[in-house]
């Protein structure tokens, strides 16, 4: 006679079952065995290691120190080189600033701090025991980087962390005209002569014609003793001349251009470079750094590129001898954004 099933499981299939959610369930392999460090055994290396934390601190401070060195010792004249060797020293001096102090702790926890590893279930804190057990946990922590018992590590981490901020703020100072307005005024003035740059010769209404440009500095730039280059920085001008008709001046601009001749700050309102292409055909100005483009058929309108504001212009007209010299100084400040522009 034949063995019917009736479909309940036989103790066969329950042992399969069980062996099979056996193997399935995750294993936990634990922590791997902690291995010493040669400072966890040798004083001598960890005398070495806390020597070596320290001087990465100190190389923190030189680094810092070296950026003061350039940014209030190196004194800018009109040449390029005295600017590429302060910018030498602030780059010098933020990079050894940072990598002393990020080398330093990296080091300090590798070689000096305890490395075993804790593994621990997380549980909400509700009771009085359970934050007093938080505050020791975090008193152990302390007490393990050893800083309490390093004073020459903790003395070198408090210079390197007190100083390295200091360039920042020096760097955040320059962002504004605080404490004075320096920023919102350059060289030209009413009747300040338009000159050719670099020669300074002024420049006559008869020399531009229709589709020429000039890069053009005041005159008495020249006779600038003292910031000189900053001078410069400011107050350059793209100077153009056109088809009166072709112009759109609004309201108030009618008479800052003498017969198509318009000048512009050649300084990109966006983050300031050189704007200094300029497109005959289009009449378009170019900022070659981020490619802003400007109308100056429309005042310098930006009608491509990052740049918000159109370029500020100089109103110009021409004296009794014919040359081109300004009615007044920009009626706002030149270049990119700036705290307090209003």
């Amino acid at each position: 006679m034949g063995n019917h099933s009736d479909g309940t499981p036989t103790s066969s299939d329950a042992v399969a079952k069980a062996g099979h959610e056996e193997v399935d369930k995750f294993q936990d392999p634990g922590l791997p065995p902690h291995r010493l460090r040669l400072a966890d055994t040798n004083p001598k290396a960890a005398k070495r290691a806390e020597r070596q934390v320290a001087w990465l601190f100190i190389i923190s401070i030189v680094g810092t120190l070296l950026f003061f060195v350039g940014y209030f010792g190196v004194r800018l004249d009109d040449t390029i080189a005295t600017l590429r060797i302060q910018n030498t020293f602030l780059g010098l001096g933020v990079a050894f600033a940072m990598l002393g102090i990020g080398t330093g702790i990296v080091h300090w926890a590798r070689a000096l701090m305890p490395d075993h590893e804790v593994a621990e279930e997380r549980h909400e804190i509700r009771s009085e025991e359970d934050r007093q057990a938080a505050v020791k946990i975090i008193d152990d922590i302390i007490d393990e980087t050893g800083i309490k018992r390093r004073p020459l590590i903790r003395n070198t981490l408090i210079g390197a962390v007190a100083l390295a901020p200091l360039p920042a703020v020096a760097i955040f100072r320059d962002l504004g005209p605080l404490p004075g307005d320096m920023l919102r005024h350059t060289l030209w003035k009413e009747g300040e002569r338009l000159a050719r740059d670099p020669d300074g010769t002024p420049i006559k209404a008869s020399d531009v014609t229709i589709g020429s440009a000039f890069h053009v500095i005041p005159e008495s730039l020249n006779d600038l003793e003292e910031g000189k280059l900053n001078a410069k920085a400011k107050a350059v001008v793209l100077l153009m001349r056109l088809k009166p008709e072709d112009l759109n001046p609004s309201e108030g601009r009618e008479d800052w251009s003498y017969n198509g001749i318009v000048a512009y700050s050649k300084i990109c309102t966006h983050v300031g470079c050189p704007v200094a292409l300029y497109e005959q055909q289009t009449h378009h100005l170019l900022c070659p750094c981020h490619q802003s483009t400007f109308d100056l058929t429309q005042e310098c309108k930006v009608i491509f590129g990052p740049a918000v504001r159109p370029l500020p212009q100089l109103p110009i007209t021409v004296d009794a001898d014919g040359y081109l010299v300004a009615q007044s100084d920009f009626h706002e400040p030149v270049g990119p954004s700036f705290w307090e522009r209003g």
